[in-house]
């Protein structure tokens, strides 16, 4: 699940952070790369089990409106499609995530209030009524409500962003790129895989694993190479006066550059610059896609790079 995409940005949070807490060390720096990576995977399985939650809220609805001591019709023959949705039942299921939730301790039960808010809102929405009117019923069908569901509900939604930042710093930045991973999860779900139903690895490959080793200690090894090369290529800039974080993120895109040849230059000064936009200034991607621009053609003029 953890892609390059995270493990720069993690990269680059862990470095800022290593200078303004005067860094201990680069194995330090190192292991909280890792922790931070795994924390984004638990948050990956939680969000998961959010689906299992909100069915349960609803379910514990239908009991409580049933015990009522004047219930309406509905409440006496309440439809129970949504509450036996066959997807639901198979996440609640799911071995990997009954494990992680035995070991973690996180459960959604503890927040309530946020789980009433997120049920009102899908019962209103159009999605959640022409599901509960279809005549016909079947785990397609379950899997694309909650696809769905989440797509239009949980992927944009400012109460759980903050419900998630207060449980944990290291999910502040997160859930944007967790949420398509769950998406993923959700259409890859089989009826027939049942309980047994894969999740996505913590990591694709072993390649990405040494990506991350690699590219959180050059960039703190070769800080002075790296800050050199932008203070030769900015002429008309003061580099003290330079955004901290405009250095942090052309530090690490200069460690990728020169740390591995088979990355293509222009997939990482792309995705440097779209971290620029989100975690700078607002002039900062544009000032950093030039510089790192007049620094690799150089790096290429001396062949220090050959990409």
């Amino acid at each position: 699940m953890i892609n390059r995409v995270l493990i720069r940005l993690k990269v680059i949070q862990v470095v800022y952070a290593y200078y303004k807490n005067s860094g201990k060390s680069i194995k330090a720096a190192e292991d909280e790369v890792f922790f931070s990576l795994s924390k984004s995977y638990d948050l990956y399985k939680f969000l998961l089990l959010l689906i299992v939650a909100v069915t349960r809220y609803a379910a514990d609805r239908i009991s409580f409106n049933m015990r009522k001591v004047r219930p309406t019709a509905s409440d006496i023959n309440p439809n129970l499609k949504f509450v036996n949705n066959r997807l639901a039942a198979q996440i609640e299921a799911n071995e990997e995530l009954i494990k992680f939730s035995e070991k973690s301790k996180l459960d959604w039960v503890n927040y309530s209030d946020f789980l009433r808010r997120l049920l009102d809102t899908i019962v209103e929405s159009d999605i959640y009524k022409e599901y509960m009117e279809s005549q016909t019923s079947s785990y397609e069908e379950d899997r694309e409500l909650w696809r769905k569901l989440y797509k239009n509900f949980i992927f944009n939604n400012e109460d759980l962003d903050t419900l998630l930042e207060e449980l944990s710093l290291y999910w502040n930045d997160d859930k944007a790129i967790v949420d398509t991973f769950v998406l993923k999860t959700i259409k890859r779900f089989d009826e027939e895989e049942g309980e047994m139903q894969k999740l996505l690895p913590e990591y694709k490959d072993d390649e990405d694993v040494e990506y991350a080793h690699k590219l959180i200690k050059a960039t703190i090894q070769n800080a002075d190479e790296y800050r050199k090369m932008m203070s030769e290529s900015s002429k008309n800039w003061d580099m003290s006066r330079l955004a901290f974080m405009d250095v942090i993120i052309m530090q690490t895109a200069l460690a990728e550059v020169t740390t591995f040849p088979q990355i293509p230059l222009s997939v990482t000064l792309n995705e440097y610059v779209e971290i620029a936009k989100y975690y700078s200034t607002p002039k900062s991607s544009s000032f950093i896609n030039g510089l790192l621009d007049t620094i690799t053609k150089k790096l290429k003029s001396e062949n220090i790079i050959n990409k």
